[in-house]
C-alpha cells in the first residue's frame, strides 16, 4: 500500500452538514491470483455499456455504503477489498475499445491495482449514514473509463484513523443492485473472519458463452418477439393525460419513502388468504393501482431485478440489467383474479428478459416508427427485497418501528414517470418512490403509497372489487377532457395530434378527423392542405414521428394521411375537408398495426 497525502481536498461539497475532515490520503492496493481471460460481452454488459457511453454518469453509475464494524483496522478493510477483487472476475474486468466505438470484448486481468481514498475525520456529522451516502453519491460523477479504470471508486471514512464506512461508486457495466448486495454481504463476512463458499454462479465471460449458444440465441429471439407484441398493442405511455410530459423529457423528482408495519402485516395477510407469494401479491397491487391511477386497461411496467431467477446468475457479480417488461391486463372483476393472472404474466416477463439490447432498440425504433408512437419506459418497479443482503437505503436510516410513516428525500433526475424500489416487505413494507411532478403533486404521490397499503389491507380481509379501487384506496383516476379517446390501445388527444402535425409539416393547414368503424376502436385521419409544397403521406408520417418523443402527452400518428391542395372555406368542419379533391393518400406506415 502506498499512501499519497492530499490534505485539504474538499470532496464533500454536496453535504451541507458540518464535520471535521483532517486528511485525505490515497492508498494503492495491489491484487494478484486470478486468471487472465478474454471474451465477448454479456447481453447485460452490452446493454449497460451502451447507456454508459450515452447517458449522464450521475444517472447511470450506481453507489452503495458498507458499514465497517467497530474495531476493524484499515488493513483488514483493504485486505477484504483485495479478496473480493481476486474472487470476482467482474471486478477485474475492463472493456478495451478504440475511441468513438463501443466495446465488443471484455478483458479479465490476473493482477492489478486499485486505489482507496481515505478521508480521516476528528468526528463525523450528526447523521453519519447519511453523510456516507452523500460521499458515495458524489463519487458517481464522472464517466468510468471502461477501457482502463477499476470499476469501483472506493472511499474509506475513518474517525481518528478508525474505519467507519466504505462509500463506493460502481460502474454499471460490472455491477447492478444484486451484485452490490452480494459484495456487501461477502465484505461483512470477510471482516468477520468467515470463509466464503465456492462460487456457484457463472462469471461474466462464461455467462456470455451461454448466451451465445444456440439455446441462448433462441431465448433472445423469443424475448424480442415478446417485446414486439407489447410495443405493437400496449399503451405507448401509461400516464397519458393533459398535464403529462412525454417519457423522453426528464424531470427532477424527490424521493418519497414509505415505512409501514401496517403494510407488512397486510401484505403477509393477503398472501396467506390468496395462497400466492408476497412478491406476486405486491406486484398485482402495484399494477392494479398504477393502471387505476392512469385510467388504463392494462399496466406496462419494467421490472429490472427480474432476471436473476436462474441459479447460473443468481449470485454472479456482474450486471444483468435488462428489463423484464410486464404487460398485465387488469380487466378482471376483483383483485384475487388479478393476483392469479399476475403469477403467469410475471413468469412470462421473466422468461423474456434476456436479449440483444442493440437489436431490441433497433426493433423499438422500427416498431414505434411504423406505429407512429414513442415507447416510454414510464413505470419501473424494482423489488430488491429478496436479495441476499439489503442494498443501500434499507439500513441507512431509522424508522423500523414505524407503524406507518412517509418521509421526503433529495431530488434526482427521473428519466421515467414513476420509479419504485421495494427494499423490504417484513417486518415492515419499505418502498421508495420517485414520481414525476408533472403527473403527481406531492400530495398525490403520498396518496399513492398510502393507497397501496390500504389496498393490501383490504385484500388481506377479503376479495376487492376492481371497480371499488377509488373508494378503497382514495386514489382517483387521471382526468381527461371529453376530446380524449382510446386509439390503438392508447389514450390520444386529437387536438394534440393536430398541433404536433402542424409543426411537423411547417405550419401547413391540417385537420384531424375521428372516425369510429362499427365494432372497432376510433381511427384518426389527417388532412393536410399542402398547396404547391411537394409532400407525400410517408414524409408527413416521418416528420410527425420525429416530433412525438418531445411532444406533449397523448400524441399518436394518424392511421391515414390525406393530402389536398387548399384548405376548405370552413376549415373547422370535417365534412368540408372530405369533399375536397385528394392529391394523394396513404398510411405512412410500413406495416399496419
Amino acid at each position: 500500500m502506498t499512501p499519497t497525502p492530499a490534505v485539504g481536498k474538499d470532496t464533500m461539497h454536496q453535504n451541507p452538514q458540518p464535520f471535521t475532515l483532517t486528511t485525505t490520503t490515497t492508498v494503492t492496493v495491489a491484487y494478484a491470483g486470478g486468471d487472465e481471460r478474454r471474451g465477448p460481452l454479456t447481453m447485460g454488459q452490452a446493454n449497460m455499456v451502451r447507456c454508459i457511453l450515452r447517458d449522464d454518469p450521475t444517472h447511470i453509475n450506481i453507489h452503495d455504503v458498507w458499514p465497517v464494524p467497530e474495531g476493524t483496522s484499515s488493513a483488514a478493510v483493504t485486505d477484504a477489498l483485495r479478496a473480493l477483487a481476486v474472487r470476482h472476475e467482474g471486478l477485474r474486468t475492463t472493456f478495451p475499445h478504440p475511441q468513438g466505438t463501443a466495446p465488443v470484448d471484455q478483458v479479465v486481468a490476473a493482477e492489478g491495482t486499485f486505489t482507496v481514498t481515505v478521508l480521516d475525520h476528528t468526528e463525523l456529522p450528526a447523521d453519519p449514514p447519511g453523510y456516507a451516502e452523500s460521499v458515495a453519491r458524489a463519487a458517481r460523477a464522472g464517466r468510468f473509463a471502461l477501457q482502463r479504470e477499476f470499476p469501483m471508486r472506493i472511499t474509506l471514512l475513518t474517525v481518528a484513523g478508525q474505519p467507519a464506512y466504505v462509500a463506493l461508486a460502481f460502474s454499471h457495466a460490472v455491477a447492478d443492485g444484486s451484485a452490490m448486495a452480494i459484495l456487501r454481504e461477502e465484505f461483512a463476512e470477510l471482516l468477520a473472519g468467515k470463509e466464503l463458499p465456492e462460487l456457484t454462479s457463472l462469471p461474466p465471460v462464461d455467462l456470455a458463452a451461454v448466451e451465445a449458444s444456440p439455446a441462448g440465441l433462441r431465448k433472445s429471439e423469443a424475448s424480442l418477439r415478446y417485446w414486439e407484441r407489447i410495443l405493437r398493442t400496449g399503451p405507448q405511455e401509461m400516464f397519458a393525460e393533459p398535464r403529462g410530459r412525454r417519457p423522453g423529457t426528464d424531470e427532477e423528482a424527490r424521493q418519497l419513502t414509505l415505512r409501514s408495519r401496517r403494510g407488512g402485516r397486510a401484505l403477509a395477510g393477503a398472501a396467506r388468504r390468496t395462497g400466492h407469494p408476497e412478491a406476486t401479491v405486491l406486484m398485482a397491487a402495484w399494477c392494479a393501482l398504477v393502471a387505476h391511477r392512469a385510467g388504463q386497461d392494462s399496466c406496462v411496467t419494467a421490472v429490472p431485478s427480474a432476471n436473476r431467477f436462474h441459479a447460473r446468475v443468481a449470485r454472479s457479480v456482474t450486471t444483468t440489467s435488462q428489463d423484464a417488461l410486464l404487460h398485465l391486463d387488469v380487466r378482471v372483476p376483483a383483485f384475487d383474479a388479478l393476483v392469479s393472472r399476475t403469477w403467469g404474466a410475471v413468469l412470462n416477463a421473466y422468461r423474456h428478459s434476456q436479449f440483444d439490447s442493440v437489436r431490441l432498440w433497433e426493433m423499438i425504433d422500427r416498431v414505434t416508427a411504423e406505429r407512429g408512437s414513442h415507447f416510454g419506459r414510464d413505470v419501473v418497479f424494482n423489488d430488491v427485497s429478496a436479495l441476499p443482503a439489503p442494498i443501500l437505503g434499507t439500513e441507512a436510516q431509522d424508522g423500523d418501528d414505524a407503524e406507518q410513516e412517509l418521509t421526503w428525500g433529495p431530488p434526482q433526475a427521473l428519466p421515467t414517470r414513476m420509479l419504485a424500489f421495494t427494499y423490504r416487505t417484513t417486518p415492515q413494507l419499505h418502498i421508495s418512490l420517485w414520481a414525476a411532478p408533472s403527473v403527481f403533486t406531492p400530495e398525490e404521490a403520498e396518496g399513492f403509497l398510502t393507497g397501496l397499503v390500504l389496498l393490501l389491507e383490504a385484500a388481506a380481509a377479503g376479495d376487492v372489487p376492481m371497480e371499488a379501487l377509488a373508494e378503497v384506496t382514495g386514489v382517483r383516476p387521471a382526468e381527461r377532457g371529453p376530446d380524449w379517446l382510446r386509439v390503438d390501445g392508447c389514450w390520444v388527444s386529437p387536438d394534440a395530434v393536430r398541433e404536433t402535425l402542424g409543426r411537423a409539416v411547417d405550419g401547413l393547414p391540417a385537420r384531424i378527423q375521428v372516425t369510429e368503424p362499427s365494432g372497432a376502436e376510433p381511427h384518426l385521419t389527417a388532412y393536410i392542405a399542402c398547396g404547391e409544397t411537394p409532400f407525400t403521406p410517408a414524409e408527413a408520417h416521418r416528420a410527425l414521428t420525429a416530433l412525438i418523443p418531445a411532444a406533449g402527452s397523448g400524441v399518436l400518428a394518424p392511421h391515414r394521411y390525406v393530402l389536398v391542395e387548399n384548405p376548405p372555406a370552413e376549415p373547422d368542419r370535417s365534412d368540408a375537408w372530405r369533399r375536397l379533391n385528394t392529391i394523394d393518400e396513404g398510411t405512412g406506415r410500413s406495416r399496419q398495426v
